[in-house]
C-alpha cells in the first residue's frame, strides 16, 4: 500500500501561523494506483474536529463556520494527527493545495518526514490556461470526472476540500510521474502570468528584459523564480540585479 497511496490533507485552523494558531479540523482523502497503473480517488476519506487550544477568532469562523462549541470536547492536535498523517500501511506521499500551509502544522515529527506534493504548484505547470489556481476555481474550470458535487460541499471545510483536491491530484498523477510532481512541489511556483503590479495578467514572454530583471529581484519567491526562469530561457542570467533607477535632479 505504501507504494501506491497518496493522502490528500486539508486543514481548517484558527489562523495561518503556529504556534500562535491551532488546527480545528483535519480532512483527508486517499488517491491510489490501480492494477492498470491508473490513479483513482478511492473511498478512504474522513474528517476530525480538533481542539485548537485557544478560541477561534470570528474572522476564521466566518470562513469555515466552525465555532468554539463545536470543538469544546474534541481531542488536541497531537492526539489526532499521528494516526491520520502516518496511517497503517504507510504512504508514498502527502499532498495538499498550497501544501506549504499544511506543512506548518503537519511537521516532520508528526508525518515521519513524508514528502509533500503541492497541487497548486503542479496545477501551474500542467494547466497554465486556468483563469485562477485556487482549489475551487480549478474544480469548476476543469470539472473533474467522477467528482460528486455533494461530497465536495461545503467549501472551506476540511474533508470536502480534500476530496476536491484529490480529484486534481488524480488527474495530475495520470499526466505526470510522482517524481515529477514532487520535483515541481520542491521548487517555488512557476506562474503562468504576472500576478500583480504594472504588468499584472501579462504572460512572461511578453515582458521586456528590464521588467524581467526587476521582477527577478521581487520579494515574492514565486515571482522571482518565474522571472529568473524566463531570463534563463532567453539565455540571460537569472541572477542579474535590476538596474538602478535614474538619479533625480537636485532642483
Amino acid at each position: 500500500m505504501a507504494a501506491s497511496r497518496i493522502r490528500v490533507i486539508d486543514l481548517e485552523t484558527t489562523g495561518p501561523r503556529p504556534p500562535a494558531h491551532g488546527v480545528c479540523e483535519i480532512g483527508w482523502q486517499d488517491v491510489v494506483q490501480g492494477a492498470d497503473g491508473r490513479w483513482i480517488v478511492n473511498e478512504e476519506r474522513g474528517q476530525r474536529l480538533v481542539h485548537p487550544g485557544r478560541p477561534i477568532p470570528p474572522v476564521t469562523m466566518a470562513i469555515h463556520h466552525i465555532i468554539d462549541a463545536d470543538v469544546a470536547d474534541a481531542p488536541l492536535w497531537p492526539q489526532v494527527a499521528p494516526s491520520i498523517l502516518r496511517p497503517e500501511g504507510g504512504l508514498l506521499a502527502l499532498a495538499a493545495h498550497h501544501a506549504a500551509f499544511e506543512q506548518r502544522f503537519c511537521t516532520p515529527a508528526l508525518t515521519g518526514g513524508a514528502p509533500w506534493i503541492c497541487t497548486w504548484k503542479c496545477a501551474l505547470r500542467l494547466w497554465p490556461g486556468s483563469p485562477s489556481f485556487s482549489n475551487q476555481v480549478l474544480r469548476y474550470w476543469r470539472m473533474p470526472a467522477g467528482l460528486d458535487r455533494a461530497l465536495g460541499l461545503p467549501a472551506h471545510r476540511a474533508m470536502p476540500d480534500a476530496y476536491v483536491t484529490a480529484h486534481h491530484l488524480r488527474d495530475m498523477l495520470n499526466q505526470a510521474s510522482v517524481a515529477q510532481l514532487l520535483a515541481w512541489s520542491a521548487e517555488p511556483g512557476l506562474l503562468p502570468r504576472v500576478p500583480a503590479g504594472a504588468h499584472r495578467g501579462r504572460h512572461w514572454p511578453e515582458l521586456d528584459l528590464d521588467a524581467l530583471h526587476r521582477l527577478a529581484a521581487d520579494r515574492d519567491e514565486d515571482v522571482c523564480f518565474t522571472a529568473r526562469t524566463e531570463l534563463r530561457r532567453r539565455g540571460e542570467s537569472g541572477s542579474v540585479e535590476p538596474p538602478p533607477p535614474p538619479q533625480g535632479s537636485l532642483f
